[in-house]
């Protein structure tokens, strides 16, 4: 879910902190990217029509690997490196919005039933997507196949958003790359969306500096996490009638979360009981997260036999199309090691100003096709 409201505040109160980049403009970057959320675009969209997808000869659902194989490739091309994290064992907090989400994907596997029975097609497509959910086996998938072609996989201990902010923090990668806006609650530096957007949507990927944000909004990051979980995030409730150009107010009316509570209208604004928000505020300022020393990334050559095996082989992949991609991420890798031209030059903008609205959220909607080609093997009902 993330923080709910969280871009359009920040496009309405932080412009300067936001602003607008050409994909290739993350030449020899290194990118650290939240895996299960692609995974979950995935799955969703490569080569999925209503309750049809993508999957290998034994059955298995391949659309995670189409996409995964061919958007870290365009990366690669690009010159960007990157650095997949993975989630571990949830925090217990967030065990309520996980409980939610589950009875959320029964409720869509309940009226997709109905939708099918009935031959509503647009019913169908929008409740299958509702069902879709990324599992152990779709991580492990991608986990050996990213590790085949070379790129490195860090298995953070908790959650892949506090990991891909510590590695942004001990300066391991320039940013983050996700679409859930907390990341940024986790302390990231710099944050990025719609870095995994298809080029075919052609939409400039999203920057958000959490130095000038907080500048722009005048608060500390203590009170910035105050923020976010007033909003409303995974670790609790908000308070009802509370949005974010509210909660804005109240945090830099009171300064703290203890003071908003002490001063608040009781009677106009609700406090959940035993509202966990001390318990929130330690999860995003003291996550649990590998110690970066501990941490070493390397990006190696691709191991074409193996990926033969694996995609060819296991899954159905074309073998022509395999043998190409791996010629381009031989080339692609000769080309990163090439090194940003701000070593010997000073870097020239490629921002763009903002519009002071919401940003699309990610769909892939049109690059089905496009990525079903890749190879991946027949479609499933």
């Amino acid at each position: 879910m993330g923080i709910k409201g969280l871009t359009k505040l920040l496009a309405d109160n932080a412009p300067r902190g936001m602003k607008e980049q050409k994909f290739e403009s993350y030449f020899g970057r290194k990118i650290a990217i939240d895996a299960s959320m692609s995974i979950y675009q995935f799955l969703i969209v490569v080569g999925r029509s209503g309750t049809e997808m993508l999957t290998n000869e034994a059955g298995e659902t391949t659309s995670h690997l189409v996409g995964m194989f061919s958007r870290t490739i365009r990366l690669l091309e690009a010159g960007i490196k990157p650095v997949y994290v993975f989630d571990g064992k949830p925090p217990d907090l967030k065990k309520e919005e996980l409980a939610k989400r589950y009875s959320r994907r029964e409720d869509a596997t309940d009226d997709l039933a109905k939708a099918t029975e009935i031959g509503n097609k647009e019913d169908i497509e929008k409740f299958s997507k509702r069902t879709v959910k990324v599992t152990p086996q779709h991580n492990d998938d991608c986990k050996k196949l990213l590790r085949l072609m070379g790129v490195p996989v860090v298995e953070a201990p908790s959650e892949a958003e506090a990991q891909c902010a510590a590695l942004c923090k001990a300066e391991k990668v320039y940013a983050v790359a996700s679409e859930d806006m907390d990341s940024l609650t986790f302390g990231a530096s710099r944050f990025l969306r719609h870095l995994m957007d298809p080029s075919s949507k052609k939409i400039p990927v999203m920057e958000f500096d959490i130095s000038q944000i907080l500048e722009e909004l005048e608060l500390s990051m203590d009170q910035f996490i105050d923020l976010c979980i007033l909003c409303g995030c995974d670790y609790c409730d908000s308070i009802r009638g509370i949005g974010p150009q509210t909660a804005l107010k109240l945090v830099r009316q009171h300064g703290s979360m203890e003071s908003i509570l002490e001063n608040i209208n009781k009677e106009r604004y609700q406090i959940p009981d035993d509202w966990p928000y001390e318990e929130a505020r330690r999860l995003f300022k003291e996550p649990l997260v590998t110690d970066d020393e501990q941490t070493e990334l390397k990006w190696a050559a691709p191991d074409e036999e193996g990926l033969i095996n694996f995609l060819v082989k296991e899954n159905g992949f074309n073998i022509d199309r395999v043998t190409k991609a791996v010629e381009k991420i031989k080339t692609a890798k000769t080309k990163s090691s090439q090194g940003r031209l701000e070593s010997f030059f000073k870097p020239v903008s490629t921002s763009a100003p903002v519009k002071r609205k919401e940003t699309a959220e990610t769909t892939e909607k049109g690059a089905a096709n496009k990525k079903s080609k890749a190879g991946g093997g027949k479609k499933k009902k």
